[in-house]
């Protein structure tokens, strides 16, 4: 399984959609088109070695029991998680949510806008679970030694082969220039 279908699999589905407005199905295509784009984007952020420093110090404030043993979307704070997206993608958001919202078809970058804020914790907390040792959604990976931007390359590099891990390269090569390009 890989990290996204880790993260997916912890999220109740369900639940989520009814706090979108949509279908399960909806939901879960949403979520498989935003959690690589966050992902990227805290990548693009960590290379930087000011941006290293601030994910790491978000991921202190994030520990993993948001995700441990499944994702309560009610302990999901949302106004936190304007503000990590906010973080990740500066002033290009709203750019972002478009360009993932026009995979999904008409009118579905407001549900991208509507969910960012909601998937921003949940990965901030699967990644602090996987650099305190992987005692969060998946215990058996552990975290590469080198520290949050080899941890970041290592889950976005497990991308690699199948449907779904085309579906993501494929959705981090359309953003391009628009990773990184939020404040530290």
């Amino acid at each position: 399984m890989d990290n996204v279908d880790d993260i997916v699999a912890g999220i109740p589905m369900n639940a989520l959609a009814d706090q979108l407005g949509v279908d399960p199905n909806t939901a879960e295509s949403a979520v498989r088109q935003a959690l690589p784009a966050l992902l990227g984007g805290l990548q693009a952020n960590a290379a930087d070695p000011a941006g290293a420093a601030s994910l790491a110090g978000a991921l202190d404030e994030h520990p993993p029991d948001l995700v441990t043993g499944g994702v309560d979307l009610n302990s999901v704070d949302v106004e936190d998680g304007q503000k990590i997206v906010g973080n990740i993608f500066g002033r290009n958001t709203d750019q972002v949510a478009h360009t993932l919202g026009s995979n999904l078809g008409a009118g579905s970058s407001d549900l991208i806008k509507k969910l960012l804020p909601l998937l921003a914790p949940i990965v901030l907390s699967y990644l602090s679970s996987r650099m305190r040792g992987g005692g969060g959604i998946s215990p058996d990976q552990s975290p590469p030694a080198g520290g949050v931007g080899d941890l970041l390359g290592s889950i976005l590099g497990g991308m690699g082969g199948g449907t779904q891990s085309s579906q993501a390269g494929s959705i981090l090569d359309m953003l391009g220039g628009l990773l990184g390009g939020g404040r530290r």
